[in-house]
This record gives structure tokens, C-alpha cells and sequence, in this order.
């Protein structure tokens, strides 16, 4: 075990969350509306991708796989009982984070191979960090997690190829969600009744949220066979079967955890309405394959709903434990999530609600963005100032 030092550099690079969860932020601002004025015809960009590939990639490879970095260099250490890591290794890892962001958009001269390159360079050496400590650590039973990291490194490189070799991503656009939903999964799957049981617990209940079992392993089982077919064969009558088995089992799933019991804490109730994404997203894959939604309602109750509910709820809770606040959303987290849910509904409306001269698109581009500075403007001073003191007991 690493030597307990005193870090003395700054605040933004003394934990891992600390870079990744403000930039993550700071990037779901900016690149929403970029892309609706691309999507308008206002601009365009000038690098090797599609401007729907763009849009896509980043949300999942840009702002996705800032927040998982941020969450494991925050659980790592945990695990294993070593130092985070900090300082330099931390601020080389979100340069190579922002070179990617920068060569996908073609801002640098590196060619359509060169901008590929560097962009698969930041999950690689995520994996290859988390790699080394835990197995500095022995922490065998948690080198686990590689597995899904590593395979969102690989999504990242299919997605390039499919780019290069055939001008669009099908497969690699689809893969992308899956993992990133995949993860929640697994890690959402603990953490969330983990959190509720501790908060029912501390208010004295008798039922309490079931815990991890075999019925949660079919649960996994299942919805990974649903993505894997949602993947590979969007339209095939397979994805409708397992799409809707994986949406009826999550919901059982979600309701063994107690969330209406919850009601009170805004902070952990927001974790299962996010949860709730999943199966919504497993009933919209079923719902398309058998044609009666658009191919695009299940990429975005996912990618929207899922992935950015959860990670949103999951920045926010990381942030305030880690730097000593006390947990309690209050008005600004808790209108960052709802709009959040506001902007998955906007968006799966699409083109087909109008109000005036604007559409469901419009109104998930101006809500995400509103969703995400509430966000930045409570938690970015957490994130750049030191910890305080110890939290108090969180309110109900």
C-alpha cells in the first residue's frame, strides 16, 4: 500500500471524479447545441464522421466515457485500499480525453487515421490504469470491471472502422449505448438499493430493498441478450422477444429496490426514476423491431433517459459524498434531473410535436442544455474548491 501523502496541487486533480465529472459537464453543454445547429444546417464540422456519427460518438465516447472514468478513478481506490490517482497522471489522462474530443471534430491536422488514434487512446489508458491498481492492490475480484471498459475501448475502434471503411457506424453507434447501459446494469443494479437500504435503514424501516440474487443475475443475463440482439439485429423478431422479456424483468427488478419509499429524498429517488430508463429503453427495443415505434425512440430513451439520468444522478451524489457535503439534491439538483426526464420525453416526441415553429427536438436541445448548467452551476464550485468538513446525516 502507497504511502498516505498530503497532495498539495490543485483541487480539480486530487480525486478522480474531480476533472471528469466537470468536464463531462461541461462538454453535455456545449455539444447539444452544436449539434442542433448542425442539425438545423447552421454549421458543420469538419472531421472524418458523419455529422449523425459525431453527434452519436461523442455522447457515448466523449461524455460517456468521461463519467465512467471519473466514477471508477473514484471507486477504485476504494477497492484496493491505495491512493487515488492524482496530480500529472490525472491531468495527462484529460488531455488525452481532450485531444480526442478535438480530432473526432477534425480541429486537428491528423488525418481521418490519425483522428481515430487518438481518440481510442483515452479508454485504453483508463483500462490500463484501473488495470495496474487493482492489480497492485490484489483486488482480484474487482479486475471484472475491465471487461466492460475494455470492450467500450474496442466499441470505440469498431465504431472508427465502420466510419472509415463504410462512411457510417450501424453497428458500433448501437454497441456504444448497450455497454454504457450494460454498466448500469451491474453497477446501478448494486448501488441503487445499496443507497435506499442505508437511507431506509436510518428511518428505521422494516422492509427493506432486496438484495443482489440469482433473480438479478437472469436480470443481467437477459437484458445483455436483448442488446446483444438490438445490436446486431435491430429488426429481427428476436429483439422483439428479448427486448420485452428484459423490459418485464427489469421493472421486477426495479420494484424489489423500494423506490416509492423514497419519495422524500429527491437525491435517491432520482437514481430509480433513471432506473426505470432500462426497461422503458428494453420495451422501446422491443416496440421498434416490431415497427411501431422509430428506430431512434429506443437509442434515446437509453442513451437520454438511461445513461444520462444515471450518470447525471450519480455525478451529483459522487460529488457531494467525496467532497463533504451533505446529501440533499436540493432545487437545483433536483430541476437539473427533471429536466433531464423532460428532454428524454421532448426528444422521443421528435419532429412529430410542434408548438409555434419549434418541435420536440428544439425543446430537448434548450432543456438538456438548462439541465446541465443547473448541474454546472451547483456542483462545478464543489468540484474546483477543496472538501469541507464531514457531512452531516443526510436529510430526509
Amino acid at each position: 500500500m502507497k504511502t498516505r501523502e498530503i497532495y498539495q496541487g490543485p483541487a480539480l486533480f486530487s480525486y478522480g471524479f474531480r476533472p471528469f465529472f466537470l468536464f463531462a459537464g461541461l462538454f453535455a453543454v456545449a455539444v447539444i447545441p452544436i449539434w442542433w445547429l448542425i442539425w438545423r444546417g447552421e454549421i458543420s464540422i469538419s472531421g472524418h464522421l458523419a455529422q449523425t456519427d459525431w453527434h452519436i460518438h461523442e455522447m457515448i465516447f466523449g461524455y460517456g466515457a468521461a463519467v465512467v472514468a471519473g466514477f471508477l478513478f473514484t471507486a477504485v481506490p476504494n477497492w484496493t485500499g491505495r491512493m487515488p490517482t492524482r496530480g500529472w497522471p490525472l491531468a495527462v489522462l484529460l488531455a488525452l480525453w481532450l485531444a480526442g474530443r478535438a480530432a473526432v471534430a477534425g480541429l486537428l491536422p491528423v488525418g481521418p487515421v490519425g483522428a481515430a488514434i487518438i481518440d481510442q487512446m483515452f479508454l485504453l489508458a483508463v483500462a490500463a490504469m484501473i488495470a495496474r491498481e487493482i492489480v497492485a492492490g490484489r483486488n482480484w475480484k474487482n479486475l471484472k470491471v475491465l471487461v466492460p471498459v475494455s470492450l467500450l475501448w474496442g466499441a470505440n475502434i469498431l465504431f472508427h472502422v465502420e466510419a472509415l471503411t463504410q462512411g457510417v457506424s450501424d453497428i458500433g453507434r448501437r454497441l456504444g449505448i448497450a455497454l454504457l447501459v450494460f454498466l448500469i446494469m451491474l453497477i446501478g443494479g448494486r448501488i441503487v438499493p445499496s443507497f435506499t437500504r442505508n437511507w431506509l435503514a436510518q428511518r428505521r424501516s422494516e422492509r427493506m430493498p432486496i438484495g443482489f440474487n440469482r433473480f438479478d443475475g437472469v436480470c443481467i443475463l437477459i437484458g445483455a441478450g436483448a442488446l446483444v440482439c438490438w445490436v446486431i439485429a435491430p429488426f429481427h423478431a428476436a429483439s422483439v422477444l428479448a427486448g420485452s422479456a428484459a423490459a418485464l424483468l427489469h421493472l421486477m427488478r426495479l420494484l424489489r429496490w423500494r423506490g416509492l419509499a423514497t419519495w422524500r429524498s429527491p437525491l435517491l429517488l432520482m437514481l430509480h426514476v433513471a432506473y426505470l430508463m432500462v426497461p422503458l429503453g428494453f420495451a422501446s427495443i422491443g416496440a421498434g423491431a416490431a415497427g411501431l415505434v422509430g428506430p431512434a425512440v429506443s437509442a434515446h430513451v437509453l442513451g437520454i433517459g438511461a445513461v444520462a439520468g444515471m450518470t447525471l444522478a450519480v455525478m451529483m451524489r459522487a460529488t457531494m459524498g467525496h467532497t463533504g457535503r451533505p446529501l440533499v439534491a436540493g432545487p437545483w439538483l433536483t430541476s437539473a434531473f427533471a429536466l433531464i426526464c423532460g428532454a428524454t420525453v421532448a426528444r422521443v416526441a421528435g419532429q412529430g410535436v410542434v408548438v409555434g415553429s419549434f418541435d420536440g427536438i428544439d425543446f430537448a436541445t434548450g432543456i438538456w442544455t438548462m439541465a446541465f448548467i443547473a448541474y454546472l452551476w451547483r456542483v462545478a464550485p464543489w468540484l474546483l474548491g477543496p472538501k469541507v468538513g464531514r457531512k452531516p446525516v443526510s436529510k430526509p
